[in-house]
């Protein structure tokens, strides 16, 4: 599917060309009937010699209404430079084809208007006046044709050379990824609300859940308009109205962007490749004010230069904006800049939502050409370069690739060592991927870690994985995959929940060994119902249990591993001869109290070895 964009200076035919061609007037709105004038965004649609059916948009001409004609022209495939054979190239002429060029719209058509205005002589000055206009742009080489709405003299052909540009046309790519930018909201009785723009990057159905964006609003799609008629499905490239429900018209607005949820990211701040326009008189400056536009959107924002101070007419620099408002955009996009009075320069985008940079700094500098212009594997590691661990979709998507063309590049820098995967089945969208630099990282950041943590808790085993996953600032899944690819690797080991570096056993510093002596010669002294002077912290209290020298059977309640293993062997060899036991019998029985001899047959009942049934014990069946 294809979609045909009108340009060129007010008040030279371009919409009585669109009417002749289609016989659809493009001028809705009652002020253009009155005037003669386009102020707004008009369409069309009609079928081609080939059977092409082409969707078009109808742009105004006059200075004042540049911002709506740039909304028109962001999904275009075939441009109609329209120029009236009695005025030649004006104005607006020079700026349109200014902001074709900049959105590198590359197949187009000079359409020389009104040829029946002029006689032979006239018109071949001004097809040469056309064709010094158009040099050194992308319309350099179309074909020019003269025409006439009133005579209709040239239409037929202008149709075939439609026709010959769209089969040289790639057709618009579905990346699975469908966008559209909102160009128009408006009401239907019986319908609600109605959104309309030139679908992009993949297909819409009725009854899919959307997102609209800025502003997260959520709807679903009650039906789906394409040229006048109700569809189920609209394909990329073609002119679009979408029926939402659960929006009213009042939420929504030109610049808006429908999208499917979650596959878009509102920013203020991108890095872009910037060519100033060649017709300037004056070089742009570092700091400026501008006016961003891309897709539909047009948001005020800050021109930052990284490599420049200034920017001289027709050359090229990086640069980031930073914008006052958000907007729902790509890393790929084209995008054009204007202050009130001039189009200033535009290019791609080449990354969102990024950080701000250093000024003359020669590593962003290389980042951003790479990102550019670098091949699919070097543009995916550089996605990946953040080590964070990411679903080959993810990465795809941070890079702006088709899933398919990832991973085909992982493949490579799998093979080259420079990406590591984490998870051992055949490489799919799902797999999760990391860069070896940041596996690395996450290894040292580990081991550091836990080297910390033996440091100050010498006595305990090992670390809480739980501890080191918010340590390494990473997701449960993640962090599972990289866990097991460190103790695989035998940077780290794990017992049960805790993990420790492979060489590390709790041992008891100097000065606290003779603590532990006095403790458990404290508890020999009266083995069944000990009474020590101090009982030690729980670290030292936790390793003393682990070495086996203890055993804790309640709060405060700690005996010496022998004496308890006593007590549970008398108290077992007296139920297997009587049956049952109380806790009475238990104290005579060790000469205790009540403070020992209840936490120890609790303690019992926890280990399953004992039950209660009333007020005595018996053996656990079993």
């Amino acid at each position: 599917m294809y979609t045909i964009g009108t340009a060129g200076h007010v008040d030279h035919g371009k919409s009585a060309l669109v009417q002749a061609l289609t016989g659809i007037d493009p001028d809705r709105l009652r002020e253009e009937k009155e005037r003669g004038l386009t102020i707004d965004l008009g369409f069309a649609w009609l079928t081609l010699p080939s059977g092409r059916e082409v969707s078009i948009v109808d742009v105004p001409g006059h200075e004042r209404f540049i911002r709506n004609m740039l909304a028109g022209v962001g999904g275009i495939d075939v441009a109609l430079l329209v120029i009236a054979a009695d005025e030649g190239v004006m104005p607006q002429t020079r700026e349109h084809l200014a902001i074709l060029d900049l959105l590198q719209v590359q197949r187009g058509v000079i359409v020389i208007s009104k040829r029946d205005l002029v006689d032979e002589e006239w018109l071949l000055m001004t097809q040469a006046d056309v064709a010094e206009a158009v040099a050194g742009t992308t319309l350099a080489g179309a074909p020019i044709i003269a025409c006439s709405a009133i005579t209709r003299e040239g239409l037929p052909e202008l149709l075939d050379l439609i026709d010959q540009q769209l089969d040289v046309s790639p057709p618009r790519a579905d990346r699975g990824r469908p966008r559209l930018p909102i160009d128009r909201a408006f009401t239907i009785a019986g319908f609600g609300t109605v959104v309309t723009g030139t679908l992009i990057d993949g297909s819409l159905k009725v009854g899919q859940e959307v997102e609209v964006l800025p502003g997260g609003l959520r709807s679903r799609i009650r039906g789906l308009e394409t040229h006048g008629q109700r569809v189920e499905v609209a394909p990329p490239g073609r002119r679009t109205a979408v029926n939402l429900s659960g929006l009213e018209v009042e939420q929504l607005g030109r610049g808006m962007v429908l999208a499917w949820p979650g596959t878009l990211r509102p920013t203020k701040n991108l890095d872009v490749r910037l060519r100033a326009v060649p017709h300037l008189t004056r070089a742009l400056r570092h700091n400026s004010e501008v006016s961003f536009h891309s897709g539909a959107a047009e948001v005020p924002g800050r021109l930052l230069l990284l490599d420049r101070e200034t920017l001289p007419p027709g050359q090229e620099a990086w640069a980031q904006l930073r914008l006052a408002e958000e907007v729902a955009v790509l890393s790929g996009d084209h995008y054009v800049l204007r202050d009130p009075n001039d189009t200033l320069g535009g290019g791609r985008i080449v990354a969102v939502d990024v950080r701000r940079h250093r000024r003359f700094h020669e590593p962003t500098l290389q980042a951003l050409a790479l990102r550019q212009g670098g091949s699919t594997a070097e543009r995916l590691a550089l996605a990946l370069e953040d080590g964070e661990p990411a679903s080959v979709a993810q990465a795809a998507k941070r890079a702006q690739l088709a899933p398919d063309g990832a991973l085909e590049a992982l493949g490579e820098l799998l093979g080259g060592g420079e990406v590591v995967s984490l998870t051992s089945e055949a490489l799919t969208e799902e797999s999760i991927v990391i860069s070896a630099a940041g596996l690395e990282q996450r290894r040292r950041r580990a081991i550091e870690a836990l080297q910390i943590h033996h440091s100050e808790f010498p006595l305990r085993p090992g670390m809480p994985r739980e501890d080191l996953r918010r340590r390494l600032s990473l997701e449960p899944r993640p962090f599972d995959l990289v866990l097991t690819r460190l103790r695989d690797d035998g940077s780290v080991a794990e017992s049960g929940l805790l993990v420790r570096l492979p060489e590390h056993a709790p041992s008891l510093p100097p000065g606290q060994e003779e603590a532990a002596r006095a403790f458990l010669l404290a508890l020999q002294r009266n083995p069944y119902a000990p009474a020590p002077a101090a009982i030690p912290e729980p670290d030292l209290l936790a390793y003393l249990e682990e070495r086996g020298d203890i055993v804790r059977v309640g709060d405060g309640v700690v005996f010496s591993a022998e004496a308890y293993r006593q007590m549970r062997e008398r108290i077992v060899a007296h139920l297997r001869s009587h049956g049952s036991v109380t806790l009475a019998q238990v104290r005579d029985m060790f000469g205790n109290s009540r403070k020992y001899v209840q936490p120890l047959l609790e303690h019992l009942d926890a280990q399953r070895v004992t039950r209660r049934v009333g007020d005595e014990r018996v053996l656990r069946d079993g």
